[in-house]
């Protein structure tokens, strides 16, 4: 599986230095929280399923929309907007591939209306002693793979998530300081505009 893809059908860990006895939030407390992004920006490190590790910038606009803009030598870019997922190689030449946002656990936190107490979405949900840790699947197509969100609490705050494909491949996505509110053209998520721009 590609790479690229494998972070979207995908994404796994590093305890964050937190306090401990953490309390379990609730779905509802996570479901409001994550309703309330409707933009984040951070550094990210990704953990890939081979043990590699990338590190770069994401942009992220709800409902639907992220930017995962890789650093050097990388310097790859996986965009989702307009329902579709694309993946820019930055060592070919060749159209990005796409595929539908839908069909990757990623969807779950970018849709506009979340509801982890959606019947069967949530299959696993515990604390874990530094953080609130859930499981979440898509309900109609359990065979896309799970997200498992982690979050501290103090503010409530997502700090990582680990992606798990159909495969069985996982990729972990750690995210830094996130800033939130700040307000991103549309053009800065488009798959056709980067396709121009790149040709």
């Amino acid at each position: 599986m590609n790479r690229r893809i494998a972070l979207f059908a995908p994404f796994a860990l590093l305890a964050l230095a937190r306090p401990a006895l953490a309390r379990k939030l609730s779905l509802g407390t996570l479901s409001n929280y994550l309703n309330g992004l409707a933009t984040v920006e951070a550094d990210f490190t990704q953990i890939n399923g081979d043990g590699t590790v990338s590190t770069g910038r994401i942009y992220i606009r709800r409902p639907g929309r992220v930017r995962f803009e890789y650093a050097p030598p990388d310097r790859s870019l996986v965009l989702a907007s307009g329902g579709q997922v694309a993946i820019f190689d930055a060592k070919s030449n060749q159209p990005p591939q796409q595929y539908p946002l839908s069909r990757t656990p990623l969807n779950l936190i970018l849709s506009a209306n979340i509801d982890l107490a959606r019947a069967r979405m949530v299959v696993g949900h515990r604390e874990d002693g530094t953080s609130t840790r859930v499981v979440a699947q898509d309900p109609a197509h359990p065979e896309y793979g799970t997200i498992e969100l982690v979050f501290t609490a103090g503010p409530v705050e997502l700090r990582q998530w680990i992606i798990t494909d159909d495969l069985g491949q996982q990729t972990t996505v750690i995210l830094g300081e996130m800033t939130k509110g700040k307000d991103y053209p549309a053009s800065l998520f488009s798959i056709p505009s980067e396709i121009e721009r790149r040709g």
